[in-house]
């Protein structure tokens, strides 16, 4: 039956458990099995203050950056709200009902200075990595690469083109994060040395971003987030992030292979690509540096439709090590006999092919 509910007295005490109101079937008590983060507040050690306002449990900041991860809340503000109001995610934070959860400023100030300064968020990155390879999920034999575009959070309307825009000459001292953080970068080989090709147009806010079409539609500025992934269970063991161009994903994936190889030991034996990873240089990296087969197509411009001759009219005579021209002449790397042989180009750089000047002078096919 049904009827008017009584008004009773409040109650002075209450029993109430977070445990109990928390599902078992909630994703976020399998995550919570296998999070570990103890090791962060080592990490962070350096920063810690005994002085000024009350500290903040790191490892509090990270928990609340993996739910809102696993539940696609992107604003800071919007997830500080979340924690506070959903009793599952304060059980997954360590927060008990009468806790304060961390104002939003608080992350922008730690992801900006002391996650950055410390390198927390690669550190608890490598943490989850070995931790996959614990569990027998990372195999090491096979590895697949790729970048995603990732629109940056500036407008073309605060652009200008590079010429007018001398980057060198500003003061890092009066610059903002984000152009001292791009000055820091302009002989990085995945940011400014990464092409010599100079962009439409740069960003006053943000200059490491780029201005680019990939997508097909109108054109933004984006950067790369380039990913090295263990193909058995598709574990992502390496990350970084980079322009948006050919040349600086390649850069990326090689520092990615380095770096994996350093910090866990792990040398796959084939990796696989996209078409924007078969460039000749890069080939010739893997295969004969690096020792690893590559599952890539070529990036092949062999061929000619402007008059020229094409790759495939040239002949290569694998056993002397050349090629032969239209015109039926020899082309080497090098002329020259050293009594040392190591002053050659080693065979796994590219080497250009060229004919004498003799041969060339007075070609009929010239």
């Amino acid at each position: 039956m049904m009827g008017l509910k009584l008004e009773a007295q409040a109650a002075l005490f209450y029993e109430f458990s977070l445990e109990d109101h928390v599902p078992q079937d909630h994703l976020l008590r399998s995550i919570d099995r296998f999070v570990d983060l103890s090791g962060i507040r080592a990490h962070l050690s350096d920063f810690y203050s005994h002085t000024g306002r009350p500290s903040i449990d790191p490892e509090l900041l990270i928990r609340m950056l993996l739910v809102g991860y696993c539940f696609g809340i992107r604003s800071e503000r919007r997830l500080c709200e979340e924690v506070h109001l959903n009793l599952a995610y304060r059980w997954f934070c360590r927060l008990d009902l009468t806790d304060q959860v961390p104002d939003h400023s608080t992350f922008s100030k730690n992801r900006h200075g002391r996650f950055r300064e410390s390198d927390l968020l690669r550190h608890v990155f490598e943490l989850t990595v070995a931790r996959c390879m614990q569990e027998g999920l990372v195999g090491g034999q096979g590895f697949a690469v790729d970048a995603s575009l990732i629109s940056a959070d500036v407008q073309k309307q605060n652009s200008s083109n590079p010429d007018d825009w001398a980057a060198r000459e500003i003061d890092p001292g009066d610059a903002p994060r984000a152009v001292r953080e791009y000055l820091d970068t302009l002989d990085d080989e995945a940011f400014g040395a990464a092409t010599t090709v100079k962009p439409k147009f740069t960003a006053h806010a943000d200059p490491a971003s780029q201005w680019t079409a990939a997508r097909k539609g109108p054109a933004f500025f984006a950067y790369s987030t380039n990913y090295l992934i263990d193909t058995d269970h598709s574990i992502i063991v390496d990350v970084d992030a980079s322009r948006t161009n050919k040349t600086a994903e390649v850069g990326a994936m090689r520092k990615m292979l380095d770096r994996t190889e350093e910090r866990f030991g792990l040398k796959p034996d084939w990796i696989a690509a996209d078409t924007a990873y078969g460039s000749s240089d890069n080939l010739v990296w893997l295969a004969l540096k690096r020792q690893i087969l590559p599952f890539i197509p070529v990036f092949d411009k062999g061929e000619r439709t402007d008059g020229t001759f094409s790759r495939s009219d040239f002949t290569w005579d694998d056993e002397n090590d050349r090629y032969i021209c239209p015109g039926g002449k020899e082309m080497k790397h090098t002329w020259r006999s050293y009594s040392d042989p190591a002053r050659n180009a080693p065979s796994w750089k590219a080497r250009k092919y060229r004919a004498q000047k003799s041969d060339c002078t007075g070609c009929a096919l010239k």
